[in-house]
């Protein structure tokens, strides 16, 4: 609940410190002395958008604190854990703002983010001005208020687990199923492709093997011909070998050879044809160790011509070509397991389906039964507020396909229908904006808090003048559910009716002085004869009767 309020500098209002209590704080004033201030103070510290325009003039600041007592809210404190601030009983939110609009949050003296004081002031404090009656004319809000009421929280957050589980999936087959079609129009380029590879066979590394093996064949090409001719020369004719044999030979038959002088010469020629048979051997043995064929270099040729036509037509390295066509022999074998993933992959989302319309059906069978026992519930509230002759029902309705959410397979709305007499049969129920009138519009919303407050309510709750166009018996009867509806929870509500103000347990009273053209406005904690002084003047106006008096003092009886 909300403890302690201080303010400053904010618009008319200096400094001003509000200590409230426990049950239904009323707040009166004379129109114009600033009550919508308050509220807009307090919305500062719920995270509601700032307004340089907010700043005191002549101030550089404002400020808004607001003391929370959370020691039962369970909410709070999981959004603190989320928040990552420690765990506290009492909560201390501070909201500043600069003259040029610069603001600043605190919780418990540790900043915090806009989006996470919203997020915090939901487990709170529910506000409900003077045009919140739209919430009524929302579906969500029906279907939200309907779980609430038969504490379907749980059930159906676990239907909505189920449902985003379904959409996973289905997400998961739609995108399973473009990434097919899309491998699907690539499928006969993919298989001539993988024809040309799987005949070519590129190996990684292969274009540097056979390019070392072709310059290696071509240098040996070279030394070979080289060698045949020279071996050539050696074999020309009868050959070198021969003549120096056959020299060598005439040369020793001859009777000359006796002169000394002819010796060196045999011994030369014997030594030439020695060196020359060895040279000989030489070159053919370095012939035979030189490997060359001709048709070997060919095939390395014709093999390096097809592998780099092959990197030209698919615009890469002739190295990536393996990788390459392991990546296509990849994406033929994906498109076959494609099909087979999606069988199951179908098989899943229809499961999940399933399971989403089993646990959706039973959350439509539990709102029904609810259904009837909120219709009476709210009924029961609308008489005392002067609505007897209304009837209200929830009507539940199944969705196509297309309208499943996590919330379900069903639509909810509340419709009512007036006037209606007790032996009436043939009624017709409508939308509650297309029957109800403003003030009706009020007391409905006011109906639904107090029938919804024993199983969901924040611990704080706002009224800003929800008791617009009534009066009389009416409003008695607004501010005896306001109370009652205290019982449960803090409530503080704004009014311009005695009637609802006399039926507080703390009053408070806004006023706007102006001193030396200074002016301030300030809020009063009445006690019980300032209250009767109070009340006598709303009933009176500006000028407070005996009259006037006594009738305050009839009013607050029921509550002395």
């Amino acid at each position: 609940m909300l403890v302690q309020l201080s303010i400053k500098n904010i618009v008319l209002i200096e400094s001003c410190d509000i200590a409230l209590e426990n049950g239904l704080c009323v707040l009166s004033g004379e129109t114009g002395a600033g009550k919508s201030i308050l509220l807009d103070s307090l919305g500062l510290v719920l995270g509601a958008r700032t307004d340089s325009g907010l700043v005191r003039k002549g101030e550089a600041q404002g400020s808004v604190t607001a003391e929370f007592d959370i020691t039962d809210n369970v909410g709070a404190k999981a959004v603190l854990a989320d928040l990552e601030l420690e765990d506290a009983d009492t909560l201390i939110v501070r909201r500043s703002i600069t003259a040029d609009g610069k603001t600043r949050c605190l919780i418990n003296d540790q900043s915090v983010t806009v989006t996470g004081l919203k997020k915090l002031a939901e487990t709170l404090v529910e506000v409900h001005g003077q045009h919140d009656q739209k919430s009524l004319q929302d579906m969500i809000y029906h279907r939200a208020s309907l779980d609430d009421y038969a504490k379907l929280v749980a059930t159906r957050k676990g239907v909505s687990g189920v449902f985003h589980k379904w959409r996973e999936k289905m997400t998961e087959l739609g995108q399973l199923k473009a990434q097919i079609e899309q491998t699907a129009r690539e499928q006969e380029y993919l298989n001539h492709m993988w024809n040309e590879l799987k005949q070519l066979r590129p190996e990684a590394g292969e274009e540097e093997t056979l390019s070392t093996q072709r310059s290696s064949m071509q240098q040996n090409e070279k030394l070979f011909g080289v060698l045949n001719e020279a071996i050539g020369e050696l074999n020309g004719g009868k050959g070198v070998l021969n003549a120096l044999r056959n020299a060598q030979r005439t040369l020793t038959r001859s009777s000359l050879t006796s002169d000394p002088k002819f010796s060196p010469i045999v011994e030369g020629l014997e030594k030439a044809a020695i060196e020359a048979e060895e040279a000989l051997y030489a070159l053919e043995k370095t012939g035979e160790d030189t490997s060359f064929d001709p048709n070997v270099l060919e095939r390395i040729e014709e093999r390096l011509f097809a592998l780099k036509a092959a990197g030209r037509k698919y615009n890469m390295p002739v190295d990536e070509l393996a990788a390459f066509y392991n990546q296509v022999e990849e994406k033929l074998a994906l498109i076959d397991s494609q099909e087979h993933r999606v069988g199951k992959l179908a098989k899943e989302v229809a499961e999940a389906r399933g399971a989403f319309t089993e646990v959706a059906s039973k959350l439509s069978e539990q709102r029904k039964k609810a259904a009837g026992k909120l219709e009476k519930a709210i009924e029961g509230e609308l008489a005392p507020l002067k609505m007897g002759g209304t009837r209200f029902r929830v009507r539940i309705e199944p969705l196509g396909e297309d309208g499943w959410s996590e919330w379900g397979s069903d639509a909810v709305h509340f419709e009512c229908a007036t006037n209606v007499g007790k032996g009436d049969k043939d009624i017709h129920f409508a939308p509650l904006n297309k029957i109800a009138s403003g003030g009706e519009l009020s007391r409905f919303m006011l109906a639904m808090k107090v029938a919804l407050s024993s199983v969901r309510s924040t611990p704080t709750m706002i009224f800003d003048e929800i008791d617009t166009g009534t009066g009389g018996a009416v409003a008695a009867a607004i501010g005896e559910r306001l109370a009652m509806l205290g019982r449960n929870v803090q409530v503080l509500v704004v009014t311009h009716l005695p009637q609802v103000a006399a039926r507080g347990s703390q009053h408070l009273r806004v006023v706007k002085d102006e001193k030396l053209r200074k002016v301030t406005t300030f809020v009063e904690n009445l006690d019980p004869g300032e209250r009767e002084e109070e009340l006598a003047r709303m009933l009176a106006g500006a000028t407070i009767t005996p009259e006037a008096r006594k009738a305050a003092q009839k009013l607050l009886e029921p509550v002395a």
